[in-house]
């Protein structure tokens, strides 16, 4: 299955009648925050795909978070899309009095754990807990940048080893030079900085057990 993925900024050539050339049998779309509302509307309105996302920390800077109409909110949740399990987990680090998707470490291990009731019946129903983690922060020291704010959760690293995703795909640190790593893989798991976008191809595997 063929999956857009964006985060941060508008992609000129995605948002144009262009789009659906660019992202032939596209079937779902996964947005990791910081993006207009009203792009990721056209996005699914053109390509006529589910839209999963999560907010980043910029997502509310005009004081009232904007929600795309057409998407399903995942920060929290775990969804079976055609064969792939995704989850989401809003927002970054906190480092400045804003109320809305700023997390301190502990909060989000919290989030993490409300995670972990339907992560367990995945594994017990599929024999794996989950196959896409979409956030909009990275992990702690992979892909992350050195200021606080742009400073990865360790909490992520965690998530990584203890529940082994095939993919956790994060947005929040932007990339201006094309030498810059975006795809690391550690252990069972690919991480991918999508500041952007990127057409990942993930197989479908999801059977329910008998």
């Amino acid at each position: 299955m063929k999956i857009l993925t964006v985060s941060d900024q508008v992609v000129s050539i995605l948002h144009s009648p262009g789009l659906r050339e660019r992202t032939p049998e596209v079937e779902a779309i996964l947005a990791c925050g910081d993006l207009p509302a009203d792009y990721l509307e056209y996005l699914v309105s053109m390509l006529n795909v589910p839209l999963f996302y999560v907010m980043g920390n910029h997502d509310s800077e005009s004081g009232t978070p904007a929600y795309p109409e057409g998407g399903e909110n995942l920060d929290r949740r775990v969804v079976a899309f055609n064969g792939v399990l995704i989850a989401g987990l809003e927002g970054a680090q906190r480092y400045n009095a804003k109320p809305h998707f700023q997390y301190t470490e502990n909060e989000m291990r919290a989030r993490i754990a409300a995670l972990a009731p339907a992560l367990l019946l995945n594994k017990a129903r599929y024999g794996r807990y989950l196959d896409i983690l979409i956030t909009h922060a990275p992990p702690y020291h992979i892909h992350d940048g050195e200021d606080y704010a742009h400073r990865g959760f360790k909490s992520f690293v965690w998530f990584i080893e203890h529940y082994q995703p095939r993919y956790l795909v994060h947005g929040h640190v932007h990339v201006y030079d094309n030498r810059t790593e975006t795809v690391t893989t550690r252990g069972a798991t690919t991480i991918v900085n999508t500041y952007g976008y990127k057409i990942l191809d993930i197989p479908r595997i999801a059977k329910p057990r008998r």
